[in-house]
């Protein structure tokens, strides 16, 4: 049975600055989302938040980029917009950046991570959400996940696995995209995805065309549509897992450094990204540091068991500890690189708009 996993998320508002969404607006999601779920429309459906970004998760036979599945997200989206407005939240649909629905989600503002699969007799996977970075965040953790045998020893030991996997690879910048192939061109996608403000890991395969896809993140760049800095992009990201993928623990094993991530506070930082669960999802410390969640799945016939909270979890207290020391640690650089972004990387944020004033005030050096 071919089976489409949906997860569409925004910011739509958040109480006290870019902390945490209300209870109160998750609830008039869950409400509109509900309808669907009643009408048949989808087959299952879990809603949380990760700090200040509203998730949506829905099961459906519609395939990807059914016009029907976005527009439902989309008004119950909006319908949490219209209420974290008319009670002030900080932000209120700061991630909707188009009214008129045109057939899909994309381009709208809303990210966007959706998968369809023929499903397994036993179907887990994993959704990681992030909140106060870029869709790049996912690029360390993905490629260690599906092509570092470091991290993942079924690529040497599982028969199912050890051919490697497909990476879809995007050019976010030129809308170009590439599919590579590890292990024999790794070199050449590292060459890529190392640097990930401009290359980002889409999709992942598996080269048994019978198992189809192993992962997917959103890829949308709120810049892009906005054409101005208007909040980070906070990805998502789904992974499959078993059976042909890599185990739940070699998944969860990518996010086990910490690794430096762009975003933290007004989206100009470099931090740490720092694995949690939910009730640690909001970021308080310089809007910070970045993190992120991840729920875990059961699955059958489209039909979802409840989420297990994989962060939740002391045998990620060390990372978290070493993300703290490093938080520190870049913080005290304060409005010096490497902390900050460099230029190159900030030309979306208010940056440009303090610079400018100081242009013609530069003379040739003699």
């Amino acid at each position: 049975m071919k089976i489409t996993v949906t997860l569409i998320k925004a910011d739509i508002g958040s109480i006290g600055g870019h902390i945490r969404t209300c209870d109160v607006t998750t609830d008039v999601i869950c409400q509109a989302i509900d309808e669907a779920h009643q009408s048949g429309l989808i087959i299952d459906y879990k809603i949380w938040n990760a700090g200040d970004d509203s998730e949506i998760l829905m099961t459906h036979t519609r395939g990807v980029d059914d016009e029907k599945i976005h527009k439902t997200a989309f008004d119950a989206l909006m319908k949490g917009a219209e209420n974290a407005k008319e009670r002030g939240l900080y932000g209120a649909g700061q991630d909707i950046l188009k009214e008129a629905f045109s057939g899909n989600v994309r381009g709208m503002g809303p990210g966007v991570a959706e998968m369809e699969f023929e499903e397994r007799p036993a179907e887990p996977f994993v959704v990681f959400t992030a909140d106060k970075t870029a869709p790049g965040a996912y690029n360390y953790p993905i490629y260690r996940v599906f092509a570092d045998p470091f991290n993942t020893a079924g690529l040497v030991i599982d028969p199912k696995m050890h051919d490697g996997f497909i990476f879809e690879v995007f050019d976010i910048k030129n809308d170009k995209m590439v599919k590579m192939e590890t292990p024999a061109e790794t070199y050449d996608l590292l060459a890529l995805i190392g640097s990930t403000e401009d290359y980002v890991i889409k999709r992942v395969y598996s080269k048994d065309e019978s198992r189809g896809i192993g992962a997917v993140i959103s890829t949308e760049k709120l810049y892009a549509v906005a054409g101005k800095y208007v909040g980070k992009d906070d990805p998502a990201a789904i992974v499959r897992a078993q059976s042909g993928f890599p185990a739940t623990g070699e998944v969860l094993e990518g996010f086990a450094l910490g690794h430096l991530v762009t975003g933290w506070m007004r989206g100009s930082h470099n931090g740490p990204l720092m694995p949690v669960p939910l009730h640690y999802s909001q970021c308080t410390r310089f809007d910070g540091p970045p993190r992120v969640t991840g729920l875990a799945f059961s699955m059958k016939n489209g039909v979802l068991t409840e989420p297990l909270d994989v962060f939740d979890d002391p045998a990620w207290d060390l990372t978290r500890d070493q993300c703290l020391y490093v938080m520190d640690y870049m913080r005290r650089h304060g409005p010096f690189e490497p902390h900050r972004l460099p230029p190159s990387s900030m030309e979306y944020t208010t940056l440009p708009n303090v610079l400018k004033k100081l242009q013609n005030r530069f003379k040739p050096i003699k």
